[in-house]
């Protein structure tokens, strides 16, 4: 009966597979010059080759970078990791493979959506001119690729991962069945490890890039934005696809081999003889698939009215049919009744746990939306601010990022609450999967983003007529508010996933021990961590901060530079050296993403090694609990900002040129680095933390503590 599992996820996941290859023809299909005249296209096509070439030149010398680093690093797994319940098996050396495939698989990921990212911008362009619904199409498609392609990648990787495990581990029986899910765990470590240098190399590089270009271009040059005289502005449009879109999928694609991986550590203790339900997690994602084609094919586009609109109903459709697909599933494969840590729970209760965290995703992507978009009150008072000058800017930025927590975070904790009570911490696990159902969907409206705003940038660069921008800033503007959206998803995924990971650690350790692991807020030590792990999202965030002003103090610079040495430039007639500005940022961002990497891998590796389990499983509770918090406060001040200044430009308040407008620039410029780098960057604090704890638990117990 398990083939029959398997086989449904593997055709579904071939399915998700072959559905992106077919939208990446269909926009690579349409000829870049399209009804363009020869100097028009000519200038097309030289601006799309730029941002091509410059963002395949990141990732190439990115993952050059991460190879070296994640051979070394599973040469550690698989000399450090040891079970000494099955003393004739290295479990260390087949979770360092798990380990080498799951980074592999996010790689790929990564580089299947930034290639057809930087195909769909000028494409979005160019199908702009005919009208909005072309141009709509072509940016969802591109971003469809990258949704279909990743859900498709992963859960076919997480099979994979599970057959070849199982066949190399056939003598563990399945009395062990939990030690072959600890070691498949390393999958999701693997993942995890690429979406943090993603994630914070990415965001380093498109920040460095945003700030030089609007605080010289803008600010002090007064040209207006995307403007081809300014040096910095190819380097602001590889950003967009290096940190949104290759930096953004692998963020998800880590929280979706975390969650599944953690769900099946815990449901390996309890379903060990049950295949059916053992590998219940891996098929959740894979549900989201079809779902998400036939949610995409009742979606369209006729007027620029109907673009908000419509990324907001694949979000809600999609979560309306897994809702109801995923009832049929869970009752045919959870047992009616079963059994944990001496509580019994029902089928029913865990599809409560999953629908739980499907409503609790839903709910924290629409109040990010009403937090961040100019169609709603907080971001027009927050515009209003302006008016007063740009202290008043950021204070009321700042004020609206921290009011925004309360009811995401509320709304997060029902579920948590709600899946405990129902099916204890494997309802928690089901819960961040339930959040991750709609995946495809995140991934499709989040990669459109940085899409559309390319195809604005392109327009601009090239000259075509308003008209052709104004569409695009529509997309745009619509894109703004999901990639909003889409961070506070992967934030609200990230928390969630981070304590399924928790209860998958405290389950392993528990099994490596043969007691229970006690966390009493009593105890010294664990109080000592909670302390510790608090502040570290805080040291994180300072780290990547500071590294944005860095890169961006050079990009500054060099902008200036160019500005006061290349003749011709402001009159158009001198060419600027985009180059420079591209090389720039890769050099910053390669330099500056090591050592908040060293700082999220280093601190439960030594505090475990120092002080033990209890020591770890404290510090990884302060950073989930603070880490979250501060994760959706940045972002969603930095889009809050961000879209107040587009709601100036669009000709309220005085408009572009204004005293109100600079105030805006200003205070966009602030929230770049925390809605871009800091914030979404969190998510990988937290969930790194607590995967890489699971699988290095077996060291902890073996070997922790040597201070204690």
């Amino acid at each position: 009966m398990s083939g029959i599992t398997i086989t449904v996820t593997t055709v579904l996941s071939l399915l998700g597979l072959g559905i992106a290859f077919f939208y990446m023809k269909r926009v690579t299909s349409i000829p870049l010059d399209l009804g363009l005249d020869e100097k028009d296209g000519s200038r097309l096509r030289f601006i799309h080759g730029a941002i091509a070439e410059g963002a395949m030149a990141f990732l190439k010398q990115e993952y050059k970078f991460l190879t070296i680093f994640m051979v070394v690093f599973a040469a550690i797994i698989a000399v450090l990791i040891d079970d000494t319940h099955t003393p004739d098996i290295r479990e260390g050396i087949y979770t360092a493979l798990a380990f080498l495939f799951g980074g592999a698989i996010s790689i790929a990921s990564g580089y299947i959506g930034m290639k057809v990212a930087t195909q769909g911008n000028a494409r979005t362009t160019v199908a702009a001119k005919k009208d909005i619904s072309s141009a709509f199409d072509v940016a969802i498609n591109s971003g469809a690729v990258m949704g279909f392609a990743l859900v498709g990648l992963a859960t076919l990787g997480l099979v994979l991962i599970y057959v070849i495990m199982s066949f190399l581990l056939a003598d563990l029986g399945q009395e062990n069945n939990h030690i072959l899910m600890e070691v498949i765990a390393g999958f999701g470590l693997g993942g995890s490890t690429i979406a943090l240098f993603a994630r914070v190399g990415g965001g380093i590089f498109t920040k460095a890039a945003d700030v030089g270009a609007d605080l010289v271009g803008k600010v002090e040059q007064g040209i207006p934005e995307d403007d081809p005289r300014n040096p910095a502005v190819i380097a602001d449009n590889v950003g967009d696809n290096v940190g949104d879109v290759a930096g953004m999928g692998a963020d998800l694609f880590g929280s979706c081999a975390e969650s599944t991986c953690a769900a099946m550590v815990i449901s390996a203790v309890v379903f060990a003889a049950d295949p059916n339900a053992l590998l219940y997690p891996i098929l959740i994602s894979a549900i989201g698939i079809p779902i998400s084609l036939v949610t995409k094919l009742l979606v369209s586009v006729k007027d620029e009215n109907d673009v908000a609109p419509a990324l907001m109903k694949l979000l809600i459709v999609s979560s309306a049919l897994m809702a109801v697909v995923m009832f049929f599933f869970t009752m045919a494969l959870i047992p009616e009744f079963f059994e944990l840590n001496g509580e019994q729970y029902t089928n029913m209760g865990v599809y409560w746990c999953f629908l739980s965290g499907l409503i609790a995703g839903l709910a924290v992507g629409l109040l990010t939306g009403y937090y961040t978009s100019e169609n709603y009150g907080p971001v027009k008072e927050l515009a209003r601010s302006c008016e007063t000058g740009v202290a008043t800017n950021i204070i009321y930025g700042l004020a609206l990022g921290y009011k925004s927590t309360v009811l995401p975070y509320l709304a997060i904790a029902v579920s948590i609450f709600v899946s405990w009570d129902l099916a204890g911490m494997y309802g928690v696990a089901i819960a961040s999967l339930g959040m991750l159902g709609t995946l495809v969907i995140a991934l499709m409206i989040d990669a459109y983003g940085p899409v559309a705003d390319n195809a604005g940038g392109i327009a601009e660069m090239v000259g075509l007529d308003k008209e052709v921008r104004r569409r695009t800033d529509i997309l745009d503007s619509a894109g703004n508010t999901t990639a909003a959206i889409g961070k506070g998803f992967a934030i609200g995924a990230a928390i969630l996933t981070s304590l399924a990971l928790f209860a998958a650690f405290i389950t392993a350790a528990s099994n490596l021990t043969g007691e229970p692991i006690s966390m009493s807020l009593l105890d010294p030590l664990v109080y000592t961590s909670l302390f510790i792990g608090a502040v570290l999202p805080f040291l994180f965030s300072a780290m990547t901060m500071k590294s944005v002003g860095k890169a961006a103090f050079d990009m500054i610079e060099e902008v200036r530079r160019q500005f006061k040495e290349i003749p011709g430039i402001m009159e158009g007639t001198g060419e600027p050296d985009y180059a420079q500005c591209v090389a720039i940022s890769t050099q910053a961002a390669l330099r500056e993403m090591i050592a908040p990497g060293i700082l999220i891998m280093g601190t439960p590796l030594l505090a475990g090694f120092l002080f033990g389990v209890e020591a770890v499983a404290g510090i990884l509770a302060g950073s989930l609990v603070t880490g979250g918090v501060l994760a959706i406060a940045s972002s969603n001040s930095g889009g809050a900002w961000d879209n107040a200044k587009k709601y100036i430009e669009a000709g309220n308040l005085g408009g572009k040129g204004s005293e109100e407008h600079t105030a805006a620039v200003v205070g966009d410029t602030v929230g770049d680095p925390l809605k871009d780098t800091s914030g979404p960057s969190l998510n990988i604090l937290i969930k790194l933390s607590a995967i890489l704890s699971l699988v290095f638990a077996p060291f902890f117990v073996q070997w922790g503590g040597i201070l204690l």
